[in-house]
């Protein structure tokens, strides 16, 4: 076959990388940083398969939703296996303390006791929440029906990163500006690149729709964190989330209170893209104060503190404009298929060059998706 390599003809006319007199210093400007695979790190274990799975659970809920009223003291909820005669009540934002009496599974009906222990009875409407304190059960009593929530199997897919590397002979004979081996360099280019779409993977991947193991003519691919998390997308205007088309704080402290509120998740980073970053660089520049004598102005945001956590902001330039990622770290993790993580695996030589391709596998592991959450849809 014809060669497509590294070869001296191919540094141009004038062979600008093959001269003496010439600073040793090979300068790139591509972008090539990995912020997110930098923050998350190495995993704890590899993937054993091509097809990588993992197991969640979850405690048994103790919220609800009324869905009618009957009258002051029966009605419909939505989930009515979630409820046992003696729990404790209290309606989101209220103070009454209801106590439940009687369930009837088959129409999903309780019937209550107003309130209980003298607390204050208010007014239940259709789409109130619903928290159970707490069950009070009676001295002396029978054992509860057992309950328990079933382990849930999740899945993902590696993906096959690769790129091929040539050299010709004469180019590897040849004296090179900055360079001391043409080929490991080409090998550290390769990588950077390939690290780079690693990133890139992680955030936007998606598997194919339809036999997503993989065939021979179906390439195999990562689900991503933006395809994986359903559970938190907080969309301006829509649902109560707060409204407006450039990032403010109201709405990335609403976004981090759901998430707080429905999940024992830990958001500790918050992945943006270059005008997301921007607006929160943006949320001090009102309270902002300088002297006379300053002369360093300074409009950056690198951590962001509230009552929901402790986050640091990273600049992605992989995440959608508009978007904003907020991620437990904790929970995520990139991993190489067992013996597969970024090498150099040499190729047969067939003829006056050196070959081989930088080859990787990997997969994303992202655990209890509604641990994480996505503001979407910014201006």
């Amino acid at each position: 076959m014809s060669f497509t390599g590294k070869a001296t003809y191919s540094a141009g006319a004038t062979l600008p990388e093959i001269a003496d007199d010439v600073s040793d210093l090979v300068s790139i400007m591509s972008p090539h940083d990995t912020p997110l695979l930098d923050a998350v790190g190495d995993p704890a274990h590899s993937a054993k398969s091509t097809i990588h799975e993992w197991l969640e659970d979850s405690l048994l809920p103790n919220t609800d939703s009324v869905l009618t009223v009957t009258n002051s003291t029966t009605i419909e909820v939505s989930n009515v296996d979630r409820f046992r005669v003696g729990d404790l009540l209290r309606v989101d934002g209220a103070t009454e303390v209801i106590l439940v009496t009687a369930v009837n599974t088959g129409t999903s009906v309780l019937t209550l006791q107003r309130g209980y222990g003298g607390s204050t009875t208010g007014t239940l409407t259709e789409g109130d929440e619903l928290h159970i304190i707490g069950n009070a059960a009676l001295e002396g009593a029978d054992a509860a029906a057992a309950r328990f929530t079933s382990r849930s199997r999740k899945v993902n897919y590696t993906q096959i990163f690769t790129a091929t590397v040539e050299v010709s002979g004469s180019e590897l004979a040849a004296k090179q500006i900055g360079v001391k081996d043409e080929l490991d360099y080409q090998k550290n280019q390769r990588l950077r690149e390939l690290l780079r779409d690693l990133e890139n993977s992680v955030i936007n991947g998606i598997a194919p729709s339809a036999n997503p193991q993989g065939s021979s003519t179906i390439r195999r691919s990562m689900r991503g964190v933006i395809p994986s998390v359903t559970s938190h997308l907080f969309t301006p205007g829509e649902d109560g989330f707060p409204a407006g088309a450039t990032l403010t704080e109201t709405q990335l402290n609403t976004a981090l209170r759901t998430i707080w509120q429905s999940s024992a998740g830990n958001i500790d980073l918050v992945v943006v893209g270059g005008s997301e970053k921007r607006a929160i660089n943006g949320f001090v520049a009102s309270n902002r104060r300088f002297t006379s004598v300053t002369d360093t102005y300074r409009d950056l945001v690198s951590v962001y503190e509230s009552d929901f956590g402790l986050c640091r902001i990273l600049l992605s330039r992989y995440v959608p404009a508009g978007s904003v990622l907020l991620l437990d770290s904790s929970r995520i993790s990139v991993m190489p298929l067992a013996g597969r993580s970024f090498h150099y695996k040499p190729l047969a030589t067939t003829g006056d060059r050196e070959s081989g391709q930088v080859i990787g596998e990997y997969t994303l592991e992202l655990r209890n998706e509604e641990a994480h959450g996505i503001i979407q849809g910014l201006g």
